[in-house]
């Protein structure tokens, strides 16, 4: 894989950590820092990895954009910088492997966009997540558009109204994280959910998650009509066939990937 500077690769089996490591920065989110981000999706994303964990060094996850890289943009500049950003949470999603968030700390702002963003998260019970735009000058749009997928209206605009933080155990409730555990157990939660979340076939579980991300939020007969023809065509596939085989003839089955 590349040499980066902001970020840190290391693979176990089937396992790629993207660790974002600008803790003396608190892991804020300048251009540098999201194009490597999205070089290191991509270049995962190619690879026969099964699962990508996001994680930050440090003593927080992320603090969102770096605003000594935001503050010397003209509107050009920052738009530009908003779409490389985006970009990052696109790639998140459309990359075949389950992506999860291990967060820790502090999630803010665009650090609080890539953890909604992410397939699946764990947090640490010390965590919190914020939008702390609504108390400042600069609104969170972007980050907003995820979390509000991930929590609902009303919760969505409470943290984005107030800019105020909310624990670990709230982020559980309202739908942002799928598990809260002891701060020294969640290497060990994050290993645990990834396990079971790649069993299977990888290229039955990329099609499916491709799937799921094209449907969500439609109507339901638009969601419908896509899901018939995907899962349709995906009876065809040699994967589908054996996992059928392997059940009728009560085996194991071999998957192709």
């Amino acid at each position: 894989m590349a040499e980066y500077e902001h970020i840190l690769i290391k693979r176990e089996g089937p396992t790629v950590t993207i660790t974002m490591n600008r803790a003396s920065r608190r892991n804020s989110l300048s251009a540098d820092h999201l194009g490597e981000l999205a070089r290191a999706f991509r270049e995962t994303g190619e690879s026969d990895a099964a699962g990508i964990i996001l994680a930050g060094a440090g003593p927080v996850f992320s603090a969102g954009h770096d605003f000594g890289d935001v503050a010397a943009r003209d509107l050009a500049g920052t738009r530009e910088l908003l779409r490389l950003c985006t970009e990052v949470m696109r790639t998140i999603q459309s990359v075949p492997q389950v992506v999860i968030a291990r967060v820790h700390g502090l999630a803010t702002a665009a650090g609080c966009q890539l953890v909604a963003s992410c397939d699946l998260a764990v947090a640490a019970q010390s965590a919190g997540f914020a939008l702390p735009g609504g108390k400042g000058g600069w609104f969170c749009h972007t980050p907003a558009v995820p979390v509000a997928r991930a929590v609902g209206r009303k919760r969505l605009m409470e943290l984005a109204l107030t800019g105020d933080p909310i624990d670990a155990a709230t982020a559980l409730d309202w739908g942002l994280v799928n598990r809260v555990v002891p701060d020294d157990e969640l290497d060990d939660a994050v290993a645990e959910l990834l396990g079971r979340a790649t069993r299977g076939s990888r290229e039955s579980k990329a099609l499916g998650k491709q799937t799921l991300y094209a449907q969500l939020d439609r109507p339901e007969a638009d969601a419908y009509g896509i899901a018939v023809e995907v899962m349709a065509a995906a009876s065809q596939t040699p994967d589908a066939k054996e996992g059928m085989a392997a059940f009728l003839e009560k085996r194991r089955p071999e998957w192709s990937s």
